[in-house]
């Protein structure tokens, strides 16, 4: 059975945000950082059973130079069912349109959800250059 779910190009509420990145295995976000980011996002999909958040992804950056898809996250009860690859072809969609020619558009990817960006033609740095991350 197919269900409907219904598709929101802004970013969830705090609460919603963060429950899905934990529920998602992601690492936790506090409240401070969640209602100071969300708002700064450039670009987000954000994917509803009803009113509950099972799905999500943004772009983050300068808008020009930097881009960043960051927050892809699908509940596990709905993983399999397409839904990763249609957040991430709306991002695309927005990425086509607003990217400049030279605009560098990164991502970090846990394995094996590296094989989705791959069909949308992200490729590894390494060995040419590897992920770095400081956290606070």
């Amino acid at each position: 059975m197919n269900k409907e779910y219904m598709f929101k190009n802004k970013p969830p509420e705090p609460e919603a945000y963060m429950a899905l990145r934990l529920e998602c295995g992601l690492s936790g976000k506090s409240r401070e950082s969640a209602e100071a980011g969300l708002p700064n996002s450039l670009f987000a999909v954000s994917v509803y059973d009803g009113s509950v958040l099972v799905g999500m992804g943004r772009v983050i950056g300068d808008g020009g130079t930097f881009l960043q898809v960051v927050d892809i996250a699908v509940k596990p009860a709905c993983q399999g069912q397409g839904l990763g690859k249609k957040i991430v072809r709306q991002i695309m969609n927005y990425l086509d349109k607003n990217a400049y020619e030279g605009t560098y558009v990164s991502l970090l990817a846990d394995i094996p959800a590296d094989e989705l960006y791959k069909q949308f033609g992200f490729n590894y740095t390494y060995p040419r250059s590897c992920g770095m991350v400081r956290r606070y």
